[in-house]
């Protein structure tokens, strides 16, 4: 199991931590042994600034792969991108 904390990861998680659709992206990277780096959005007010301005969308979670972002947990968009940035 990867730690959510991995620094220079290609996939980053932005959550907050009262998301139980958060909780199960990051199980779900996890369970496929994909590094990626957790970012709490609750806290983080500039992280959170810029996935609104990527995105155009204010919920959580978001998988940004590579330059990348998927508004929701949609494992098979999750899948897709990792893929696409061969990372699985």
């Amino acid at each position: 199991m990867m730690s959510e904390e991995t620094k220079g990861a290609e996939v980053t998680v932005y959550s907050t931590s009262s998301c139980p659709w958060c909780v199960k992206a990051k199980e779900y990277l996890s369970s496929i042994d994909v590094p990626f780096h957790a970012v709490d959005v609750g806290v983080d007010r500039e992280a959170a600034k810029e996935v609104v301005q990527k995105t155009r969308q204010r919920g959580v979670p978001v998988v940004k792969v590579g330059e990348r972002y998927i508004v929701g947990f949609d494992r098979d968009a999750i899948n897709s991108a990792l893929k696409e940035a061969a990372l699985v």
